[in-house]
């Protein structure tokens, strides 16, 4: 029995030993492996990868800021309107703050400012736009290239109709993956998501009732999304706008557009 556990024990031993030398083995090509692997791979360069090639990064100013709302103890709250424009809606909401002077941020489409340019021009005094992609597909599923060439194009499309250089993006389904913080990074563009979502399927029929819903759960800062293009049960939200704003008037709240939120955003102060 002692001879048998021994003869184990050094046979034991003999395998951990080609197992370490083994483990060196491929940790010492493990980087040029993956390497090799990934680049047949979407990962790599694809929508995972915040990088182009090899080479110099073509970034702009080198970095992505992402909000979700603004840093703030005042009562501020910006009004976002996403996928426009179109002439069944978009007009809609444009007399309707235009009525009650409240300021929204719209984060259109480039295919839809090319088809409906008419519906926003000259009506935008006063708002802010920003970029939404061209035809709003998921841009977290496009590689590096692919996202700034959609985004570009974009870009250029409402440049040309507005007027005004786009400086904010809203990726699609609010999607964020690498290809699309290097292609916000190129374009200069600052990211902005949300804090509070219209939920027109919880309110059928019931504008007043979806208003109050907003209305009560408005902070300091909020980013409120909501769109002038879609279903029709949008309607409850646009329908209730009004009510919205006097509701949050109420409260004390003052509109902004995402921009001017941002501007007055407090940076805290940094740790030691």
């Amino acid at each position: 029995m002692v001879e048998g556990t021994r003869g184990w024990g050094r046979r034991d031993v003999f395998r951990r030993g080609l197992l370490i030398v083994g483990g060196v083995a491929i940790g010492g090509g493990a980087s040029e492996a993956w390497q090799s692997t990934q680049r047949r791979l979407p990962i790599a360069g694809g929508p995972a990868s915040a990088t182009l090639g090899s080479g110099q990064q073509d970034v702009g100013a080198g970095t992505v800021d992402v909000f979700w709302s603004g840093r703030t103890s005042s009562r501020l709250v910006a009004l976002t309107f996403d996928d426009g424009p179109a002439p069944q809606w978009t007009p809609m909401v444009l007399d309707t703050l235009a009525q009650h002077q409240v300021p929204a941020t719209f984060f259109m489409v480039g295919a839809q400012v090319r088809r409906h340019g008419d519906v926003v021009r000259g009506r935008l005094a006063g708002h802010e736009v920003g970029n939404h992609s061209w035809e709003h597909r998921d841009l977290a599923e496009l590689d590096a290239a692919e996202a700034y060439d959609d985004l570009r194009r974009s870009h250029d499309a409402i440049a040309e109709v507005t007027g005004t250089q786009p400086t904010l993006l809203r990726p699609p389904y609010g999607h964020l993956g690498g290809a699309v913080l290097h292609a916000a990074a190129r374009l200069d563009y600052r990211l902005v998501l949300w804090s509070l979502q219209m939920v027109e399927r919880e309110f059928p029929d019931d504008p007043a009732g979806h208003a109050r819903r907003i209305v009560a759960e408005v902070r300091p800062g909020t980013i409120v999304l909501g769109h002038d293009v879609g279903a029709h049960r949008r309607l409850v939200a646009l329908r209730g706008l009004t009510d919205m704003i006097n509701g949050l008037r109420s409260r004390g709240y003052t509109f902004v557009t995402v921009s001017a939120l941002l501007r007055a955003s407090v940076t805290p102060a940094p740790t030691r």
